[in-house]
């Protein structure tokens, strides 16, 4: 029986020629506090199309949603981020080992993946070098699966609002890579064998407030924020109010995922 090389614990790897554009850095604390839950079935669906369950690499992991729902399901999950501000911000989990490091040079040692999984975070990478990283590090027949979400859903009344929103008042500071997302990952270069997937969605209970924290962390508010010097959700929430009734009243909130899948 062949024994895997133990993934490397040489220290934060950040090295790229391409410029990290730190988007979400500054809001890290309400990144970690706002955003959506990835749904159990997701990981529990990865898992059993894994060979072995010994490792999993999350990259760019952000607050560790994926990652320490990985845990549930592997032996060890290596999380990466290239904000260090993120990594401090991650949810604690004993089978976590979390890591700053780029993308596209993770560190991890070669051969020794089972499953590699990048949310919302594919769009952001040079994807012919992290493709490279992903063929590095894939143990034989390990799984790699990318996903995005777009906006949210809740209701015929407010999701007018929501829409109107973002293509009035921020569309125009989004990166230019967001457009990978709008086109929901079917755009993006995806050179591998690949698995076809079931359709996942999120989903979350939540009252107007968090409603608003949680567009209050989109990278085009942070820049709409940064360009004219004014807040953009100033100007959603009363609308949001009116559509949405009994502030405290909570509404399901859904986000359909995209998913790419393949086997290495």
């Amino acid at each position: 029986m062949t024994t895997r090389r133990p993934p490397e614990e040489s220290g934060p790897h950040i090295r790229s020629d391409r410029p990290f554009a730190d988007h979400f850095s500054e809001s890290a604390v309400d990144y970690a506090r706002y955003r959506p839950g990835y749904p159990p079935a997701l990981f529990q669906w990865l898992a059993s199309v894994c060979p072995r369950r010994e490792l999993a690499w999350d990259c760019a992991t952000g607050n560790g949603q994926a990652a320490v729902r990985l845990a549930a399901h592997f032996a060890r999950v290596i999380a990466t981020d290239a904000s260090a501000e993120q990594i401090r911000n991650a949810t604690p989990n004993t089978k976590v080992s979390y890591r700053v490091a780029r993308a596209e040079d993770s560190g991890v040692a070669g051969g020794s993946v089972d499953l590699v999984t990048v949310a919302q975070a594919l769009h952001w990478f040079d994807l012919d070098r992290f493709y490279a990283e992903v063929r590095r590090v894939a143990a034989p027949g390990a799984v790699f699966a990318a996903w995005c979400y777009n906006l949210f859903s809740v209701d015929s009344r407010i999701d007018p609002v929501v829409h109107r929103f973002n293509l009035e008042a921020v569309s125009p500071y989004w990166p230019a890579e967001r457009r990978l997302v709008d086109e929901e990952y079917r755009t993006v270069p995806f050179p591998f064998s690949q698995i076809e997937p079931p359709r996942f969605a999120m989903e979350e209970r939540w009252d107007l407030a968090r409603v608003i924290g949680y567009v209050g962390t989109w990278s085009a508010v942070k820049r709409c924020r940064e360009a004219t010097g004014t807040d953009p959700i100033e100007a959603l929430r009363p609308e949001l109010e009116r559509t949405w009734g009994d502030a405290s009243s909570a509404k399901t909130i859904r986000w359909p995922l995209s998913l790419r899948v393949a086997r290495l």
